[in-house]
């Protein structure tokens, strides 16, 4: 047999038995490191506590969106813990201007730009975030507008006022066009340990990739957190259009004169008759 070739092979080379004492010890070695894998697995297993998920991991833009719900659900693994959500869509560089009172009309005389700023961003909560986690936690962890950390560019030429208000009305222009929340949205608990909740996008929602990050808190501090990510795309027509305008903006330009030209034309041909 060939099986049989092998071991008079081995013993001819002096090889041990796997009946002896080194045999015996490898055996004992594997069999602890398997038994170290699972204890490792089953820790990381009752470690992973908080387990969240989307409705849907795409939100399709066509001509007619006006808009969409996203449901995000999940579980924790022990009652009583607050849950908390922040969805940021991509960062972009953000310049914000002032408006002063030259004579009889009103100019753009200031701005100061802001970088790292999310295009959209989103909060949901189980509770107040002042009753659920500390104003450090929040700050750390960026959760709620007030605790953006939105970088602001030539600082050193601004007093922290001006900054201040610059902030403010980059928040609230924000805010104005809904692509800022300007409430926390709740999360709704079924049960002790499942949760839900709707997060809310306009029909000008921006594309790109969004981050969408789930805290689990306990004593106002985050003891878990997944992060998973939502694309936001245009399809379609829309998506050519968009895509013909950001890679071939003068053949985009010379499509719209001419669009606009015949569309002039048909109408006063219309009207003549």
């Amino acid at each position: 047999m060939r099986g049989g070739w092998r071991r008079s092979t081995a013993k001819a080379r002096g090889a041990p038995s796997s009946n002896g004492p080194i045999g015996l010890c490898r055996g004992r070695t594997l069999a602890a490191l398997i038994a170290l894998w699972f204890g490792t697995v089953a820790s990381d297993a009752r470690a992973a506590g908080l387990v969240a998920d989307l409705s849907s991991h795409l939100i399709a833009i066509t001509t007619a969106f006006s808009g969409t719900d996203v449901l995000l659900f999940g579980a924790t693994d022990e009652p009583g813990a607050a849950v908390a959500v922040v969805i940021r869509g991509p960062a972009e560089e953000t310049l914000v201007r002032r408006k002063s009172r030259v004579g009889p009309v009103w100019l753009n005389t200031d701005g100061l730009a802001f970088e790292g700023v999310p295009s959209f961003y989103a909060v949901a909560a189980s509770g107040p975030l002042e009753e659920i986690a500390t104003p450090d936690e929040l700050r750390r962890q960026g959760i709620g507008v007030d605790h953006l950390d939105l970088v602001p560019l030539e600082a050193e030429k601004r007093t922290p006022g001006e900054i201040g208000a610059f902030r403010a009305a980059l928040i609230r222009n924000k805010q104005k066009a809904e692509l800022y929340s300007s409430e926390v949205a709740p999360i709704r608990f079924i049960g002790q340990s499942l949760f839900r909740s709707t997060i809310a996008f306009p029909a000008n929602v921006p594309p790109g990739n969004y981050q969408v990050q789930v805290f689990e808190l306990r004593d106002k501090v985050v003891v878990g957190a997944q992060r998973t990510v939502l694309i936001v795309s245009k399809v379609g027509v829309e998506a050519e259009i968009f895509d013909v305008a950001r890679n071939r903006p003068a053949l985009y330009g010379l499509a719209s004169i001419l669009i606009a030209v015949c569309a002039g034309w048909t109408a006063s041909a219309v009207f003549k008759k």
